[in-house]
Formats: C-alpha cells, sequence, structure tokens
C-alpha cells in the first residue's frame, strides 16, 4: 500500500517517479539517476540507497517506503499548477539495446490509457479487482490497473505475495470480480491442489498478458473459473493497447489478443522497408495513436529508428490481422527474453558477461519454459584454457549489480557460433541447436 500512497501523492505534487522494479540492483538504478537527474530514491533498501546517492551527485533524499505510514497529522498538499501535457511518470522499456529506454507517459495521456482500457474490461462501481502483479508495471497500474477501478469509484485489493495459498484466499473473502496476472501465474494457482476448495464464483474477468496465452491454459481457467470471462491482452509501456473482447467471434476470442481500445489508434503491419503488408501476412506493429509516446526520454538517436517521419512507432513485435479484425502476436523483431512477461534485452546480458575473464563471445537466447514462456541461455565461447559455469557466471552478474531475474539460467559451451548470411550470429540457428539437456538454475 505504501508504493500507491507515493504515487499519487507524487501526481499531487507534480513529481515524477520512475516507476523502477523491486528486483533492479544499483546497474539499473545508478543509470536511471544519471539520465534523469534524480533527486531523491524511495525504496526500502537503505543500503542500496545510499550506494545510489554516493555516486550520483543529484541523488540527495533517501526515503524508507515501510516508514512511508498514514498518521493522524498528515498535512494537505500544497496547491500545484501541473500542465496535464507534462509526463505523470517514467515508465520502463523492454528495449533491446542497454539497459531500459525511460518512456515519458503525460497525464493526459496516462489518464486516457485507463479509461480506454477500462471501457472494454466491463468495470462498474461495484467491481472488485485483486492486484497480484507489481505495482509499478504498466498492465497493474494502469491498463486498466488500480487506475481504472479507482476512477470508477471501484474496489482494489493488495496482495503481497504470488502463491496460491495467499491469492484463493483473498478472491473468496473479498469476492474479487476482476483479477490481472500472466499466465505464468495462472499455471501455478491451477496446478495448486487446493484449488478446488475455494469459492470463485464472484470472478467475472480473469485478464492476461505479458505473455501468450495457450488455448489449453483459457479453457482451464474458464473451468476453474465458471463465471469468468477470459480476456487476454496485449500491450506496451509506450502505449496501444488490444483487448479481446466479449462480442469477438468464438475463434478470435480463443486465438487473438483482440482489438485496439481507442477508435483512433492506427495501425500498421509493415514489412522490412516499410510499406504495408497484405491482410494476413505478418508484418512489424507500427502504430501512432493518442496514449502512444512521441519519443523516449534523452534519447534522440535511438527515437530516430525507432518512429518512422510521420509519428508512427516501430514496436518490433511482429503481428497478423485475423479474418474477424482482431490481431494475432507472431513472434518479435527485438532480441528480447519473455521471462514470464519481464522483457529482458539479451544485448544489455551479452555485454556485461563479455566483461568476464574467461569469455571470448556470447550470445544470449530463449529457450522454452512450460510455466514462464522463456528462459534465458547463454551461449558461450570461452577463451583457451579456461572454464565457466552457471553458478560462476550467476555470481559474476550479480555481483556487477544486474537484477537477478535478468541473469541466465543455462549456459552452453560451443567452439563456434553459425552464422547467417549477412555474416552475424545466427541466434535462430543457436536456438534450434540447442541440446534439450539442462534445468534452469533457478526458478
Amino acid at each position: 500500500p505504501e508504493f500507491l500512497y507515493l504515487y499519487f501523492a507524487l501526481q499531487k505534487l507534480g513529481v515524477i517517479p520512475v516507476l523502477a522494479l523491486a528486483p533492479h540492483r544499483r546497474l539499473e538504478l545508478d543509470h536511471f539517476a544519471r539520465l534523469t537527474d534524480a533527486v531523491a530514491y524511495f525504496g526500502t533498501d537503505e543500503e542500496l540507497g545510499r550506494a545510489v546517492r554516493q555516486s550520483n551527485p543529484s541523488v540527495r533524499h533517501i526515503v524508507l517506503m515501510n516508514e512511508l505510514l498514514p498518521g493522524p497529522n498528515v498535512g494537505s498538499a500544497p496547491p500545484v499548477d501541473i500542465d496535464p501535457m507534462d509526463p505523470c511518470c517514467l515508465l520502463l522499456s523492454g528495449g533491446t539495446t542497454g539497459v531500459p529506454k525511460l518512456i515519458p507517459r503525460t497525464h493526459n495521456d496516462y489518464v486516457y490509457n485507463s479509461r480506454a482500457a477500462a471501457a472494454v474490461h466491463y468495470i462498474d462501481g461495484d467491481s472488485r479487482q485483486l492486484a497480484v502483479a507489481p505495482l509499478a508495471h504498466n498492465m497493474p497500474l494502469a491498463c486498466p490497473g488500480v487506475q481504472g477501478f479507482l476512477m470508477h469509484g471501484a474496489r482494489v485489493v493488495l496482495s503481497e505475495g504470488t502463491r496460491a495459498a495467499e491469492i484463493l484466499p483473498l478472491v473468496s473473502r473479498h469476492r474479487v470480480t476482476h483479477i490481472a496476472a500472466v499466465p505464468a501465474l495462472y499455471i501455478r494457482w491451477l496446478a495448486d491442489p487446493d484449488v478446488a476448495n475455494h469459492d470463485l464464483s464472484s470472478v467475472e474477468l480473469l485478464q492476461s498478458g505479458g505473455q501468450r496465452l495457450q488455448p489449453e491454459l483459457r479453457k482451464r481457467m474458464a473451468e476453474v473459473f465458471p463465471n469468468a470471462f477470459v480476456q487476454e491482452n496485449f500491450g506496451m509501456s509506450e502505449g496501444t493497447l488490444f483487448f479481446v473482447r466479449k462480442d469477438l467471434p468464438e475463434d478470435a476470442r480463443m486465438e487473438t489478443v483482440g482489438i485496439p481500445v481507442s477508435a483512433d489508434d492506427e495501425v500498421r503491419l509493415t514489412d522490412e522497408s516499410g510499406a504495408e503488408v497484405p491482410d494476413g501476412e505478418v508484418g512489424e506493429l507500427t502504430v501512432r495513436g493518442p496514449y502512444t509516446l512521441r519519443g523516449y526520454y534523452r534519447a534522440p538517436a535511438y527515437n530516430v529508428r525507432q518512429f518512422t517521419p510521420d509519428g508512427f512507432y516501430r514496436s518490433g513485435d511482429l503481428m497478423r490481422r485475423h479474418p474477424s479484425g482482431a490481431y494475432l502476436v507472431e513472434g518479435r523483431i527485438k532480441d528480447l527474453v519473455n521471462r514470464g512477461g519481464e522483457k529482458i534485452s539479451a544485448e544489455e546480458v551479452e555485454n556485461l558477461i563479455l566483461t568476464n575473464p574467461s569469455v571470448r563471445n556470447v550470445a544470449c537466447v530463449p529457450y522454452p519454459d512450460a510455466v514462464l514462456g522463456e528462459r534465458m541461455c547463454a551461449c558461450l565461447i570461452l577463451r583457451e584454457g579456461t572454464t565457466l559455469t552457471i553458478e560462476s557466471l550467476r555470481e559474476f552478474l550479480v555481483d556487477l549489480g544486474i537484477a537477478k531475474f535478468k541473469c541466465p539460467e543455462r549456459v552452453e559451451i560451443m567452439d563456434d557460433f553459425p552464422l547467417s548470411p549477412f555474416g552475424k550470429v545466427s541466434k535462430k540457428a543457436l536456438v534450434e541447436g540447442m541440446s534439450n539437456t539442462g534445468e534452469p538454475a533457478w526458478s
């Protein structure tokens, strides 16, 4: 709850939060502080806050979140004149180059984002949402998320954990109507032997995002939550949202991520030359709209690559248009690993691994996982006479200050990498040629 007290207080004051994630460590936080000239650290780790302040002179304040408890003597906020077109927060991108880019969301576009999503999420004043995912993420915060439910006078139930033993009692106790989570969490809840012992009949809608929802899981969700509409959505912190709606044909409800939430979203599926592909063919999602960003924060060179001259955002996601007019996700151009909805830049991790004295070359690629969708494997070419285990590689990366969830969970030692016809490392061939052995280092 302290996060929400802080977030809404900062909105009223016109202070712009950088919504870093709880697992982020010194490497990521130093980057955000340098890029934004941040003046304060809000968190729960005082030692980490002091380390960030020591290396970033702009950071003058450390505020520990567990001390932000409301009391009877809390004063009112001073009156502040806020421009609705100013940023209300800086979200993190799932960018492929280095640590995440920062996405400025304005007060206007983020309010619109939540209202437009809420309009196709079937919310009213009696709705009760269970917030499970970390609230600094775009989906649980604003798609429609906490913002969308509170705007409708609805209730939000916060869960501090994600295990079935924590989630299922909250659903029955508070008569939860809406749940938003990633497929990896739904898989774990449905597999829990205690799931049948809880009254889940109040749930009207199950929102799923972050990774593709397989049809088998969708059917199982509908069985365990007998009154719930299973709603898949596709979204990005940069803006545009797609939601499955009840009035779509059954095949579109089962196979697609739906249609954009706004009538003013302009969607193009384009080929490598930027030309639109014919209906039914795969192309890159290229989009412009009222709540989609116009440029990353302090990244002019990157913006030139990511936006067309007429202002369309090149998302790097591959889609195909369904005959119903809805859209199917077919993969991505981005060099990302989608670990349970967390997008990890392969290049960021590769650059850190290359600083290890045992490594001559590295390529990080995804491998399939039944629960998380994908995990990361580091394919390594080692220097002569050296060895490197997954345990020592993980320890090396954590010591550099990287978030633990970004670390590879498997290594493959190779003599050489396959190359594409253009002379680049063929990650497609690496994925196809990896052995089927090797367990993840941690879950």
